[in-house]
């Protein structure tokens, strides 16, 4: 899986020189964080409403549409594949690979920061803290 994410981020990359009206990607890196990020969101909640109401083929089709635009949002943002295998990585040695970190190091680590800028970027304010 990883040698297929890293032929798409290789893919994505080298589409920024490309002409928007030609290629997909490169209009899409144009329109700048806010529309990549709203684009992976969409693709998230369509993964979601798909398995909720047990479509497995539809899943996988916006599985592979999801794993498209956060490859998309990772060349924007300056963040390569082998990061997010290192840091899988690391998870691993400390809490299993199928274990997510605890809430007091996600905190830690400014994940709770990361929400907020989410909430954001949907037009949203984030909550205000108690």
């Amino acid at each position: 899986m990883s040698d297929s994410l890293g032929r798409l981020f290789e893919q994505v990359v080298a589409a920024k020189g490309a002409d928007p009206s030609v290629s997909r990607t490169a209009k899409l890196l144009n329109a700048g964080r806010s529309k990549m990020a709203k684009k992976l969101a969409e693709e998230a909640i369509e993964v979601v409403i798909d398995a909720m109401n047990g479509e497995r083929e539809a899943v996988v089709r916006e599985s592979a549409d999801l794993l498209y635009n956060l490859v998309v949002l990772w060349s924007e943002a300056g963040v390569r594949p082998e990061d997010v295998w290192e840091e899988m990585a690391r998870r691993e040695r400390l809490f299993g690979l199928a274990e997510k970190l605890p809430k007091k190091i996600q905190a830690k680590l400014g994940e709770a920061g990361q929400r907020r800028k989410v909430v954001m970027l949907a037009g949203r304010r984030p909550p205000k803290r108690r």
